[in-house]
């Protein structure tokens, strides 16, 4: 069967509006250009797409739909199962949509109050509700939607980072931050240290808890890949919801001290401004500076820096 003129056009014209949105952005791209680039008419282009802002929705599709989809099957579970289902299951679409989701993520904005905007709102609002499950208090609610950002955000930060490991850091930072009071440890989620996925009670059977890996039963005890116990080292990046309304909360590395330092040659540095910024924190300002969201203030209060250091990464070469 061969392809449909009218749909190869379509997609042609799609994969090369995420093309030149991912080199120029959203705004400066126009759809002459689209059509310089397939050597169409901007005629044609419209032909398709009656506007620039239906490029950008019909490229958040597939996510909105996979999303759609996610949540209709985890409606019929269980509370716990629900949950789970709906985190694992949203970190595997977020990494399916990678590139168009870290590419579109200023401009997401702009699909505007159509149908897909929305959809968007009703996804959101569903996932929180089987998240944080049913009759849950103010405390569980606000749980729900930061589990949902801990699935969503670091996508669009740690573009360098394999899907794999990713996706296991991720899910480990769920599980820690929906872990249940220590009264009732038997209740916390448990995950495969080696992939993120969530165990069932016979999978985490076999997991020994004193070494952090995976027994095999068959072959006697660990005899596994010891995973190495979590460090107390918290990233100092900004979550894209932090980086939107300019406000972080940069944290130091366990054992550091906190307080003013000690010793007479010893200078008090302002508390939460890090003496540099990390190689992702200054892609992502790079980034938000770019796509001309944020102004060089906004940038450093999202940041937690001076302005002069945001302005010296971003005219460094």
């Amino acid at each position: 069967m061969t392809a449909d003129p009218a749909d190869d056009t379509r997609t042609r014209i799609l994969r090369a509006a995420l093309d030149l949105f991912a080199e120029h952005g959203y705004q400066r791209t126009s759809l002459r250009q689209i059509g310089e680039r397939l050597r169409l008419t901007k005629t044609a282009i419209l032909y398709h797409f009656p506007a620039k802002e239906h490029l950008l929705a019909a490229l958040v599709e597939p996510l909105v739909a996979d999303l759609e989809a996610l949540l209709d099957s985890a409606q019929t579970q269980p509370t716990n199962q629900a949950r789970w289902t709906v985190l694992e299951g949203w970190v595997d679409i977020m990494l399916a949509h990678r590139r168009p989701l870290g590419m579109l993520f200023h401009d997401i904005a702009l699909v505007g109050r159509g149908d897909t905007y929305h959809r968007l709102i009703v996804i959101a609002m569903r996932a929180n509700d089987l998240i944080a499950g049913p009759d849950a208090g103010r405390r569980e609610r606000v749980r729900a939607v930061q589990a949902v950002a801990a699935c969503s955000d670091p996508i669009v930060f740690f573009t360098d980072v394999p899907d794999e490991v990713l996706r296991a850091d991720m899910l480990d930072g769920v599980r820690r931050l929906l872990a249940p009071l220590p009264a009732d440890p038997a209740a916390a989620p448990h995950l495969d240290p080696a992939t993120g996925a969530h165990l069932d009670p016979a999978a985490e059977a076999h997991l020994d808890p004193a070494a952090g890996a995976r027994t095999d039963a068959a072959a006697g005890p660990r005899t596994t890949a010891t995973v190495p116990p979590p460090t107390r080292e918290i990233p100092t990046h900004v979550s894209a919801r932090d980086a939107a309304s300019g406000s972080a909360t940069q944290t130091l590395p366990a054992g550091a001290a906190s307080g003013p330092a000690s010793g007479a040659g010893s200078r008090r540095r302002r508390p939460g401004r890090p003496p540099a910024l990390g190689r992702e924190q200054v892609e992502a300002a790079r980034r938000m500076h770019a796509a001309g969201t944020h102004s060089v203030d906004a940038i450093a209060a999202a940041l937690g820096v001076s302005r002069a250091t945001v302005y010296r990464h971003l005219t460094a070469p």
